[in-house]
């Protein structure tokens, strides 16, 4: 199924979502519209909302009530998804997303952190006419664990030591979380059962898991055309993601070298040296292994879900997920 396919069983909604949404940014301070306007237009698969919508519609039929609420969450999730993204384009010193200058490129690091907090502000706004005590409370504490993930994958920069496990549980929090918290609020505004909700809820934690393993894996094997990005981005900020901690032990000892010294300096030095060495040592085959591995466990998940479209799209949600390359 084509990314067109998987956006088309929610065509209106997702339509009707993406008018809200442009609607939610209005603002008496015009800069406030601006960058907010340029970065939720700036391209992007707004793959986090329309699971909200996939979760809803799987779980059970959707009243007029429901669908208007399920297209509240969907803004709320797109919204606090944009927040995160301005606020690690300040921290991360990007100049690059989606193929656009970055908002704090193009305005400055202050405006951005603070249109961030604007947007961060208006989805609990959205939250309150949602009314929902359950949402909130999923998406107060998701957002806590994504500041968590955050301040733990900063730490981490520059430490060639970090483990695996490490690395998978700041990719579990700052990516995954957000989409499973997409994914249980969207069954919870269907009132879906407890089993069905926390099918979607693990779904959700497989997926983004997986989705983050893959931009992880393009960083060394994509063009900056592809990612939309400048390639060698995690590696200039000294990150160590799951090729390089691979690399570090199977690769040569020139390539263990290499590895370390630039996550400890964030240098691109010898970054066609590292990619090299990354995809020779198996650590690109390595990295798409497991994150099929969580893409059969989100497809695994979902399996009680009543037979749907909106079922079957998700299922090839995932497999598109592990598949992609931009």
């Amino acid at each position: 199924m084509q990314p067109t396919q998987i956006h088309s069983v929610v065509a209106n909604e997702f339509g009707q979502m993406n008018e809200y949404i442009m609607s939610q940014l209005k603002s008496d301070i015009p800069l406030i519209e601006q960058i907010g306007y340029y970065i939720i237009s700036n391209g992007g698969k707004r793959l986090r909302p329309l699971l909200v919508l996939l979760s809803a519609k799987a779980s059970s039929g959707l009243n007029e009530e429901q669908s208007t609420q399920a297209i509240q969450m969907a803004t709320i999730i797109e919204f606090i998804h944009t927040s995160t993204l301005l606020h690690d384009d300040v921290v991360d010193e990007s100049d690059m997303r989606r193929g656009k200058k970055t908002a704090n490129e193009e305005w400055g690091n202050a405006p951005s952190v603070l249109v961030g907090d604007f947007l961060y502000s208006r989805a609990f706004q959205i939250m309150v006419e949602v009314g929902s005590m359950q949402c909130m409370s999923i998406l107060s504490n998701t957002t806590n664990v994504i500041a968590e993930g955050e301040v733990q994958q900063l730490i981490n920069c520059g430490d060639p030591d970090t483990t695996e496990e490490s690395y998978l549980k700041v990719i579990q929090y700052k990516t995954a979380k957000l989409f499973e918290g997409a994914a249980l609020c969207g069954s919870v505004i269907a009132n879906a059962s407890k089993e069905h909700q926390e099918a979607l809820r693990l779904y959700g934690m497989y997926i983004g898991t997986a989705f983050q393993l893959i931009d992880d894996v393009m960083d060394y094997t994509s063009t900056a055309e592809e990612m939309g990005k400048s390639v060698g981005d995690d590696l200039a900020e000294g990150k160590p993601t799951l090729p390089l901690i691979f690399t570090m032990k199977h690769g040569s000892e020139d390539a263990i070298k290499r590895v370390r010294n630039a996550i400890e300096t964030g240098g691109l030095e010898q970054l066609e040296a590292i990619i090299s060495d990354v995809q020779g040592c198996g650590a690109i085959e390595y990295t798409e292994k497991q994150a099929q591995e969580q893409a059969d466990l989100a497809i695994s998940a979902i399996q009680c879900l009543p037979n749907s479209e909106y079922k079957d799209t998700l299922i090839s949600l995932a497999h598109a997920s592990v598949k992609r390359r931009a």
